[in-house]
């Protein structure tokens, strides 16, 4: 709820990308905040739609957890999923991001392919967020409801990768 009484409905929109084409092979819309939750279901639609499992599956410290990663690992995906950023002493970390797999992902985040592979995120999903929101100036939902801002959002993903596809052919 806002100030003046009125109600903020907000939506927490995702996407999975291919690397190469920058066509979204998933997406899904929920009113759920946290990303975290969000992982395995969309690594699950990105098998069904595409009928295997990607190599590679990056994701930001918001997707982060111990069992995204073992999720991840026993689908045969390689996770390079940002724990957080360690903090100093003094400033105590969470257990999650003290975890033998925090420690173990920071290892491959400080490897050079890791971090390659880590730096490529930037330049595969965000662009695609950025197109829809400045290139196509969606800013918010015409609809509203749930269920109607789910066939929005599939609407607008759909259009995305037409627009990729023309572009691919001309």
């Amino acid at each position: 709820m806002v100030r003046d009484g009125a109600y903020l409905q907000g939506f927490n929109a995702q996407i999975a990308v291919d690397a190469e084409s920058q066509v979204i092979v998933a997406e899904a819309l929920t009113n759920q905040a946290p990303d975290q939750e969000h992982l395995v279901p969309m690594v699950e639609r990105v098998i069904e739609n595409c009928g295997e499992a990607p190599d590679v599956l990056t994701g930001d410290a918001g997707y982060f957890s111990q069992t995204n990663v073992e999720h991840c690992e026993g689908r045969g995906i390689l996770p390079v999923i940002s724990p957080g950023r360690e903090r100093p002493a003094e400033h105590a970390a969470t257990t999650a991001t003290k975890s033998a797999t925090a420690q173990r992902m920071r290892a491959r985040l400080r490897d050079p392919e890791g971090d390659r592979l880590y730096r490529r995120r930037k330049t595969i999903t965000e662009p695609v967020f950025g197109q829809i929101k400045e290139a196509r100036g969606f800013r918010r939902f015409l609809l509203r409801g749930l269920a109607k801002a789910r066939d929005e959002w599939s609407l607008l993903c759909l259009t995305h990768n037409l627009l990729e596809l023309y572009r691919a052919t001309a």
